[in-house]
């Protein structure tokens, strides 16, 4: 054959392996999840895993198990083109396989405004410092060389710790203390789809090159750090909820995201490694039902161990139905402000002034006036990078609309073509929220819509319009507060509209927490500062509030279940501030609603003793997975399968014994045809008694028209602490209507306790 020849027929062939190979969707890899049931392995194998890899080559000649699971599922996980999957799928003692998800991720001042510093009972005796419970945190990683995470004082390490440090790159064992007792790295997914880990990039270690895991453990667990700050702002002492607490960190997120069977492999080992709480500051952003999310599934395991889950609710509000990790086995955390802000300064040539919010700590402009332009007439009113036209710009103020890259990036672009301050000012995508304060590269200001638009009228008008621009520095005392979040997720519940989500709120906007030395406080590569602390917003930010709250009560009450430690948080919850009036919603200047603040505030120092508590275990969700009329197999995939849902048991969502109420009453029986006859639905309760002997009763506060709401017994009677006590709340709906919302409050009161539970109605 001919060179010619030779040289033709590898054409040939490389064109038919892109047409029919490359480019055919059957012949791709993907990794998937696959849930095995172990009580069906057949006698013929002497372990699960030969079991495993024999069910694998069967449909594969692949032999990579990038994971194997025992303890948030029984099974493990690998690539398969799609037809691989399919006819594993249809192999003895297969449960499920399912195509991997990516996860993405969404303080000086929190224990004060919490109440943790004015009660010795939130901290424990100085002869004990450094206590036994564990945090895992799931995330990024962490910087090492955090003072937050400073071990003087503690002493040994839990002997129940299973767990360890790993090195790499960046990272080696003697990073890791007695504070920060385990940090481990998972990447075989991401690698799976991504290649290999650019080392020079990322760190292939648990070092954090995000800061966003940092933060996070920090804020939930940090130790206290004097003098902290943000380039002076925020100036106090930097301390997490619980900075006593032992940290373990599990990273599982990259540059690319959070892979679904690299977060299972990080629960995996956090349940093995012996950890007591666990913070996940992550969602998909896609709704899934509970057998289809990862981070659902395996917090129940988690939950099933004994360990208490606290999720981040979204950064997607204000817009309804918007929340994430919505199972009823976590606790999903909204965000709400504190009472201190950064305020910013826009004074325009014509006398008018603004207030906006800005966190910028460098070089002040001048006291005298810039010359100010609109960001659209010179070149980009987003402000986009490379766009700005350089020689319109230099020695000016410009003002940039919001919207579609970072805000830090539209002042670094500013500033790129010489710019010297900015305006960021609002659309109408935004309205008037600017309750997150950004580290700015250069002097600026966040500004709402109406004001914004009224800066971009002077510039139109004006023949020689300008501006200053002057920080404000930091505020206490901001009232009215803590408010929602515009950022934060809001219900109702758009996997299962019984249970009410968010559970609660707590501090989540402009909070300062340790960071990442690789990395700048923006995240932006052109950024060349470094901080040991950085203000950052979200709901990614309340979640580690709520994780380190949860090692305080765990601590005061080690018999408490996961469940009983979220109802103490959820019934000891505020709604309403001192003067009486509702919790306000930063995005509507409205009242907040059950929806979007859940029970309300966290009040820790409350939740230490809440009288009653509505306890819930592994079998009361495994029977609320059977009111849902999930399949015996997608059972098996949470109980791995030692529990059957009872055949001829009428079970009922509304019975599971969760601390609040959700009531979609056009779900119920009775009037939804257009029936007179009135829609009359029931939920059933329980109470366990872990405060005081006595007799409770209960009121219902509610002014819903057409709704009446009755509790059947109206008192419960407590004589020693454990004893439960049960109770039904009847709703008759007779002329509510339809498309509407509506809110109330049970509550049951004894001396000094008193355990509230919102009710939320829909019709």
């Amino acid at each position: 054959m001919n060179r010619r020849n030779v040289l033709l027929m590898l054409v040939v062939i490389v064109v038919f392996f892109h047409r029919y190979v490359v480019a055919d969707p059957k012949h791709h890899l993907k990794t998937y999840i696959v849930h095995m049931d172990k009580l069906v392995m057949p006698s013929s194998f002497s372990d699960h895993l030969q079991w495993y890899a024999t069910s694998m080559r069967s449909v594969s000649d692949s032999m990579d198990m990038l994971y194997t699971y025992d303890y948030v599922i029984n099974g493990f996980s690998t690539r398969l083109t799609i037809q691989e999957a399919k006819l594993l799928e249809q192999q003895h003692g297969v449960i499920s396989v399912q195509e991997e998800v990516i996860y993405k991720l969404h303080t000086t001042r929190s224990p004060e405004f919490l109440g943790l510093e004015k009660s010795t009972h939130m901290m424990p005796p100085e002869s004990k410092p450094g206590g036994d419970v564990i945090v895992g945190v799931v995330d990024t990683g962490v910087w090492p060389g955090s003072k937050s995470l400073d071990d003087a004082g503690f002493g040994p390490i839990p002997v129940s710790w299973k767990g360890e440090c790993e090195s790499g790159t960046g990272f080696n064992v003697s990073r890791c203390n007695k504070k920060l007792i385990g940090a481990r790295y998972f990447s075989k997914a991401y690698e799976a789809t991504y290649g290999p880990i650019d080392e020079t990039l990322e760190s292939k270690s648990p070092m954090d090159d995000d800061g966003h895991g940092t933060h996070t453990a920090t804020t939930a667990v940090g130790s206290k750090v004097t003098g902290a700050s943000f380039f002076g702002i925020a100036k106090g002492t930097a301390r997490g909820m619980a900075p006593h607490a032992r940290l373990a960190v599990y990273k599982a997120c990259w540059a690319g995201g959070c892979f679904g069977s690299d977060i299972l492999a990080s629960i995996e080992k956090a349940i093995a490694d012996g950890v007591h709480v666990l913070s996940l500051s992550m969602g998909t952003g896609t709704l899934f039902d509970y057998t289809h999310d990862v981070v659902a599934y395996a917090a129940f395991k988690a939950v099933s161990h004994g360990i208490f889950v606290a999720c981040s609710a979204g950064n997607t509000g204000p817009d309804p139905l918007s929340l994430w990790n919505v199972a009823p086995w976590i606790a999903t955390v909204g965000a709400g402000t504190l009472d201190r802000d950064f305020p910013a300064y826009v004074t325009l040539g014509n006398g008018k002034k603004f207030r906006g919010v800005s966190l910028y700590g460098g070089k002040p402009l001048s006291g005298s006036f810039v010359p100010l332009v609109f960001g659209g007439d010179v070149g980009s009113n987003l402000c986009v990078p490379g766009l700005l036209l350089e020689g319109r710009v230099t020695g000016k103020i410009v003002t940039c609309e919001r919207g579609q890259n970072p805000t830090a990036e539209k002042g670094m672009a500013v500033k790129a073509a010489g710019g010297v301050g900015m305006i960021l000012v609002n659309t109408d995508g935004y309205g008037e929220d600017v309750e997150v304060a950004d580290a700015h590269v250069i002097p600026s200001a966040a500004i709402g819509q109406r004001e914004g638009d009224a800066i971009k009228k002077y510039i139109v008008l004006d023949d020689n319009p300008t501006a200053m621009i002057a920080s404000g520095g930091t505020q206490l005392g901001i009232h009215p507060s803590p408010l929602v979040a515009a950022f934060s997720s809001r219900g109702p519940n758009p996997v299962t509209p019984e249970i009410l989500k968010p559970d609660f709120i707590a501090p989540g906007v402009n909070i300062l927490a340790g960071w990442t030395n690789t990395g700048s406080p923006t995240g932006l590569n052109e950024d060349p500062r470094r901080v040991e602390f950085n203000v950052v917003s979200g709901t990614s930010v309340s979640c580690p509030h709520v994780s380190g709250l949860a090692v305080l009560l765990k601590e005061a009450h080690p018999e408490w279940s996961p469940a009983a430690i979220r109802s103490a948080l959820m019934t000891t919850a505020y709604s309403t501030y001192k003067n009486g009036e509702e919790l306000q919603d930063h995005a509507t200047g409205s009242p907040s609603t059950a929806f979007y603040h859940g029970s309300g505030h966290v009040d820790p120092v409350r939740a230490l003793d809440p009288g009653l508590v509505y306890d819930a275990s592994a079998d009361d969700y495994l029977s609320f997975l059977c009111a849902l009329n999930y399949s015996s197999t997608s059972i098996k995939m949470f109980a791995g399968g030692n529990f059957t849902c009872i055949l001829g048991k009428k079970y009922r969502v509304e019975d599971l014994n969760y601390p609040s109420f959700a009531v979609p009453l056009l779900m119920a029986s009775g009037n939804r045809n257009g029936s007179s006859s009135p829609t009359i639905v029931k939920y059933r309760r329980s109470l366990s008694n872990v405060g005081t002997s006595g007799t409770y009763k209960v009121s219902v506060s509610s002014k819903i028209r057409g709704v009446k709401i009755t509790v059947e017994p109206d008192q419960l009677t407590f004589v020693k602490q454990g004893e439960k006590k049960g109770f039904t709340v009847t709703f008759i709906a007779t002329s509510m209507l339809s498309g509407t919302t509506s809110f109330a409050r049970l509550t049951w009161s004894c001396g000094k306790y008193v355990v509230n539970s919102p009710i939320a109605l829909l019709a």
